[in-house]
C-alpha cells in the first residue's frame, strides 16, 4: 500500500505522535539536479560531472551525490508535520548503491520510537530506486521546541 506524501498532526503535540506514521517523498534525479547540487555545494567530483571519467570505471556512468539523497531525506521529513520540531541530524547515514541520472527515488520516512522525557522523535529513513533497491538509509532525530 503506498504511503501518503504528507502527514499533518491534528494537534501538533508530542503526545499525539504515533509510532509507525510514514510519509514518502518521490523525485526523479535529473542531470540538472546533479549539476545544480554541484554548483550549490562546490562538490565538482568527476564521479558526478565527468561522463568520460566515469564511463571508464565500474559504474560506467555518472552518479548522483550521496548528499543529494540526504536532501531527499530532509524533504520527506518536512512532509511529516508533527508540530513545531527541528531536526537534530541524521545518524548512521549510508549510501548503499549508486543513484544514476534518471533514477526515481522514493524516500520513506517512518516514526520508529519516541523519547517522551526529551520530547524527541526518531525516524528510520530509506531511499529506494524504481526497482525497489535500497540506495540509502539513515536515522533522523527531531525535537519538539514548544
Amino acid at each position: 500500500m503506498p504511503t501518503p506524501e504528507y502527514f499533518q498532526s491534528p494537534t501538533g503535540r508530542f503526545e499525539d505522535v504515533t509510532i509507525g506514521t510514514t510519509v514518502t517523498f518521490t523525485k526523479t534525479v535529473s542531470e540538472s539536479d546533479v549539476y545544480l547540487f554541484a554548483g550549490i555545494t562546490g562538490d565538482f567530483s568527476p564521479n558526478h560531472i565527468d561522463h568520460e571519467y566515469m564511463r571508464q570505471g565500474a559504474y560506467g556512468e555518472r552518479v548522483a551525490h550521496g548528499a543529494l539523497l540526504v536532501g531527499f531525506m530532509s524533504a520527506a521529513s518536512a512532509r511529516m508535520r508533527l508540530g513545531r520540531t527541528v531536526s537534530l541530524g541524521y545518524d548512521r547515514v549510508r549510501f548503499v548503491a549508486a543513484v544514476r541520472f534518471g533514477d526515481t527515488i522514493a524516500t520513506e520516512y517512518t516514526v520508529v520510537s519516541l523519547d517522551p522525557e526529551r520530547r524527541r522523535v526518531h525516524a528510520e529513513v530509506t531511499c529506494r530506486n524504481q526497482r525497489g533497491e535500497t540506495v540509502a538509509v539513515a536515522t533522523n532525530i527531531r525535537a519538539f521546541v514548544d
